[in-house]
């Protein structure tokens, strides 16, 4: 089992995601912010500690305050020095191919997922704890 940090901003995508966890067993723990920011710092804290950091994130883009774009550009200037690999996977509702291009730039982002999240995201993840390919748009 694994690790999980969803960073979003909608308390009821928190809701949906923790019901589909409970059905899915993708995570034994999981860390529920609506702060990227938290997130970041506790990364660089714990960067050599490789059971404190997560296996996967989940990540919103367009939030108030510290959006995901804001996380993705700082964790792009630390996540070459952590211990662990996280898998990060932008969750948004936005459709956009400008959005899905822009964030498959970064290097350590696995997949693009459109809300609402479908069972069979979770599925792959579990399944085969691979990288899924191309974006998820259910």
């Amino acid at each position: 089992m694994s690790k999980l940090v969803i960073i979003d901003d909608d308390p009821i995508h928190h809701k949906i995601v923790q019901f589909m966890l409970t059905k899915n067993e993708l995570a034994k723990e999981t860390t529920y912010t609506f702060d990227g920011k938290l997130v970041l710092d506790y990364l660089e804290e714990n960067r050599t500690k490789i059971s404190a950091l997560p296996d996967f994130i989940f990540l919103d883009l367009y939030m108030p305050g510290n959006s995901g774009w804001d996380f993705l550009n700082g964790f792009q200037k630390i996540y070459k020095t952590l211990k662990k690999e996280i898998q990060v996977y932008v969750v948004s509702s936005s459709i956009f191919q400008m959005d899905i291009n822009r964030s498959k730039g970064y290097p350590f982002v696995t997949n693009y997922i459109t809300k609402p999240m479908m069972k069979n995201v979770f599925d792959g993840i579990r399944g085969r704890n691979l990288r899924i390919t191309g974006p998820q748009l259910n």
